[in-house]
């Protein structure tokens, strides 16, 4: 019965790393990163609100982010933070998003995603 349990664990795990674009073995810090300067203006103003401490524009900005998909590198609840990346044109919060690690207010540890965490690159500051 172990033996049942130990492959279906790991056909689910190649299941997700699939369906998040990544190779087995391969983890977010083997993602391309993108530099900062080279995201749209509002990300760049979101990543200015979070050094700063806000004003956010959305409630939900600053809340846990959980990494439950493990798409991140692995800490402990409460590690990430996740922000809103305003979409023009969109009425609602949209599918961009930035994650920061650490501390509130800390750009140490920075992922962007534009697909609503299906995928992430790593903002190289």
């Amino acid at each position: 019965m172990k033996h049942v349990l130990r492959r279906a664990v790991a056909w689910a795990m190649l299941t997700m790393l699939l369906a998040a674009g990544m190779a087995p073995g391969q983890s977010v810090a083997d993602s391309p990163e993108v530099v900062a300067a080279a995201l749209s203006p509002e990300a760049r103003h979101t990543l200015e609100l979070i050094a700063s401490g806000g004003p956010y524009p959305y409630q939900r900005d600053g809340v846990v982010f959980g990494n439950r998909e493990q798409r991140l590198p692995l800490h402990a609840r409460g590690y990430y933070h996740e922000y809103t990346v305003t979409t023009p044109g969109v009425r609602t919060r949209g599918t961009r998003r930035i994650i920061c690690g650490g501390t509130l207010r800390s750009l140490a540890e920075c992922y962007y995603t534009d697909d609503h965490y299906e995928s992430f690159r790593r903002i190289k500051l």
